[in-house]
């Protein structure tokens, strides 16, 4: 990407006219809670009243912006979906669609089948006769979407993005993370292990095991085992640690008493590729252990287990409410079971969602929303480019390198250019399960044919229909799907500051994800390649210790606190995109001072903007479960943790000296 002339007068361009008579602030000034000042407590001042007055819906666990945007979605694909249904003249992704949501719908039909469609694959697993079979079976489950204790998939090679590679991952635990095994000091953790114990002997009686507490126990104390091997999340975020590049002849020199010569030709890659990137190679040695230490009859009771675990959500109503009642009510929180016609739109979005998304663009993305966002992206670009130039910790060699990655980012808006083709994948109206497996093993087989062709850059991560944005380090791109491009986040009829404090700060918080602990480590190819100097990156690793130390801080439930590690890159995201998004909005005003609206500066009506995005509840179980799992902050801390690091938010509030979010300006971190 070229930073002429023309794209700097974008920003000046996309400023609006003087009369702002006519023109909305974009805040909800409704939901502000005046009792609470700004300088104490953001988040609430922004968001109080609307936090005092919502409740949580009862099939949801969290409830916020982003949330009411997805609730919304669905009621906009449900109505595409049904319209469909009454027609007759449907072929090709349409009749895929229909028949696929007509398969969950019937009820009637899978309470006749109960647990019948699950025969053959039950079948398979107890005939086993020998451990030297699991390669194989791990491969079969692997393939139809059955947890199993590794996992293949293809993607870019992260040291040669110019090609597609195999990598493998640990996998295969029945709950959320090795925590939930591992913290017997923990009594949430220890009581969640106890009940999904409880949850596996239901299900397996359910199933006819004559011994299912036995089986359940044994079933526990096996994935025990896995999580103790497995990597932590913060370990997981480290590229480099996770790149271990390994020639599949050697790979008994990391597990020598597995069979990977079959596991990967039944996985069908050993024909396709000579090397695997192995992203946790200790854990494929434990693993390895784990194998040749359990018995058979443990190992087949674990797959039966998965196998059950899996299908549950596609079965008859006892299987799909026991799974409910666990994995939603136990370890998330929900008060009652979304209501049927949501689940089955959300099964054809998960198999068959680009299909799905070219119906929802046509219906629900004006052209000009796309334009619009185009220069948003343009201008924060911009401004990243002028920030890189400004910094007072970087030498002029890395910037340079800096530079030349972003003038390399390719960003993507609203939907695909090209749509997915979905030929191959076929649907049966009477067959749910089936339909289920078919859609897994099609997207599977998708990346596996993948290997040895050139890299399809007009591929998308995410459907249109996703209310959310992301960067991809291995093709250096900002994706931003149309879900996302409407209010809080986009409002078109909106003055410009309360944009760029939403979007701007969003498309901000993308480009910042390629400058973050972990993206910085690849290069504007998408490849792993050290481009800092060694001074420069100790700089930036002080900036960002800084900001592990600030978000350890920081506690959602009594107990409970933030991984600042664990939270780093979204956290850094966070904190840069805002500041780039603000330094845009200047730009953008070209030197004028903004108008006033809703008594509110310019200045301020960025900062509520953002602050309005991150209206977030959730549910104490889910919150526990998001504080293991979840690489982002909870909503209250991405509002008043990034904010208390901006000296905009300084000057625009008056924040000063004894305010409850005053940092002292060598405190604030601030890094791009």
């Amino acid at each position: 990407m070229k930073y002429s002339l023309l794209t700097l007068s974008l920003i000046a361009a996309f400023a609006q006219a003087a009369d702002t008579s006519a023109v909305m602030s974009g805040v909800d000034t409704k939901y502000i809670d005046s009792q609470v000042r700004a300088q104490d407590d953001f988040f609430r001042h922004v968001n109080g009243k609307w936090l005092d007055t919502t409740e949580i819906p009862g099939d949801q666990s969290r409830w916020g912006s982003f949330n009411q945007l997805r609730d919304d979605a669905l009621t906009q694909l449900r109505t595409i979906i049904e319209d469909l249904q009454k027609r007759k003249d449907l072929k090709g992704e349409e009749q895929k669609i229909a028949a696929l949501y007509a398969s969950f719908m019937d009820e009637a039909k899978l309470e006749q089948q109960g647990i019948k469609p699950l025969a053959g694959e039950l079948s398979r697993i107890r005939a086993l006769k020998d451990k030297k079979a699991l390669p194989g079976l791990i491969a079969h489950l692997n393939r139809i979407g059955v947890p199993t204790p590794y996992t293949v998939g293809v993607s870019q090679d992260a040291r040669e993005s110019t090609r597609y590679a195999v990598y493998m991952s640990q996998s295969g635990l029945g709950l959320p993370d090795r925590d939930y095994y591992l913290k017997k000091d923990d009594a949430k953790m220890a009581d969640a292990l106890a009940k999904y114990e409880k949850h596996v002997a239901k299900i397996l009686g359910m199933a006819g095991s004559k011994d299912a507490e036995a089986e359940a126990k044994a079933i526990v104390a096996l994935e025990t085992r896995l999580a103790e091997v497995q990597w932590t999340r913060v370990e997981n975020r480290d590229p480099v640690k996770r790149y271990n590049k390994t020639q599949i002849d050697k790979m008994s020199e990391i597990a020598p008493g597995y069979n990977w010569k079959q596991a990967l030709s039944d996985a069908g890659v050993a024909t396709k590729t000579d090397y695997v990137i192995v992203m946790q190679p200790s854990y494929l040695a434990g693993f390895d252990k784990i194998v040749q230490d359990t018995d058979l009859a443990v190992w087949k009771s674990y797959f039966t287990w998965q196998t059950l675990r899996s299908a549950s959500p596609y079965l008859s109503k006892p299987y799909a409410d026991a799974h409910f009642a666990f994995y939603d009510q136990t370890l998330s929180g929900l008060k009652e079971q979304p209501a049927r016609w949501k689940r089955g739109v959300q099964l054809v979005e998960g198999a068959i969602g680009e299909g799905l998304g070219k119906l929802y663009v046509a219906q629900h993305f004006p052209a000009d929303r796309k334009e619009r966002m185009q220069h948003l992206v343009q201008n924060l670009l911009v401004a990243y480019k002028q920030s890189i130039d400004t910094l007072d910790w970087m030498s002029p060699e890395t910037k340079r390198e800096a530079q030349a990655k972003l003038a390399k980012f390719t960003p993507k808006i609203g939907y695909p250019d090209k749509w997915r083709d979905y030929t191959a994948l076929k649907f049966n109206a009477g067959d749910l399960l089936g339909n289920v497996r078919r859609a897994s093993s099609f997207s599977y087989n998708r990346g596996i044919n993948k290997l040895g062709k050139p890299i399809d850059r007009t591929e998308w991560g995410m459907t249109p229909q996703t209310v959310n944005a992301y960067y991809r380090p291995t093709a250096n791109e900002i994706v931003f799907p149309a879900a996302i491009l409407q209010p809080p986040f986009f409002d078109a009829k909106a003055d410009d500051a309360v944009n760029y404090g939403a979007i701007g700060a969003v498309i901000g918080h993308e480009i910042s994800h390629g400058f973050d602990d972990s993206g910085s480590q690849s290069d504007g190819d998408g490849n792993l390649r050290n481009w800092w100097t060694d001074a420069d990156r100790a700089n930036f690793k002080a900036k960002a210790d800084a900001l592990v130390k600030q978000y350890d801080g920081y506690s959602p439930l009594p107990g409970y606190y933030v991984n600042g590690k664990l939270t780093l890159g979204e956290n850094i995201a966070d904190n840069s995109g805002l500041a780039i998004a603000y330094k845009a909005y200047k730009i953008s005003l070209n030197g004028q001072p903004a108008p006033v609206i809703d008594n509110m500066s310019g200045e301020q009506r960025f900062y509520m903007g953002f602050g309005q995005v991150w209206r977030i509840k959730a549910r104490d179980e889910a919150q526990l479960q998001m504080l293991k799992t979840d690489s982002h902050s909870p909503g209250q801390f991405r509002a008043n943790g990034t904010v208390v690091n901006q000296p905009g938010f300084y000057e625009a509030f008056g924040v000063k000296e004894g305010d409850k979010l005053y940092l002292k300006p060598e405190e604030r971190v601030i890094i791009w």
